[in-house]
C-alpha cells in the first residue's frame, strides 16, 4: 500500500494524506495529466517553431567593432 506520509512535510493536511493513502491511483493520475500537458506543450511550441516562415524567425545582427565603444560614429 503507498505511503504519502511525506506529503505532510510540504504541506498537506491529514485528511488529503488519508485520501491518497486510501486512493493513491488520484496521486497517478495527477502525475500523468501533468507529464501530458508538458508533453503536450512542448508539442505544440515545436510546431510553432517548425513552421515559422524564414522572413518571421529572427537573424543574428553582428555587431561592428567601429562603433563598439560609443565613440563617433560613421558620418
Amino acid at each position: 500500500m503507498a505511503n504519502f506520509n511525506w506529503l505532510k512535510s510540504v504541506g498537506a493536511t491529514d485528511e488529503a494524506v488519508a485520501v491518497l493513502n486510501d486512493q493513491p491511483e488520484l496521486f497517478v493520475s495527477l502525475i500523468a495529466v501533468i507529464v501530458g500537458l508538458i508533453v503536450q506543450g512542448l508539442l505544440l511550441w515545436y510546431i510553432h517553431f517548425a513552421t515559422l516562415k524564414p522572413e518571421q524567425k529572427k537573424k543574428k545582427t553582428k555587431k561592428s567593432k567601429d562603433n563598439s565603444k560609443g565613440g563617433a560614429g560613421k558620418k
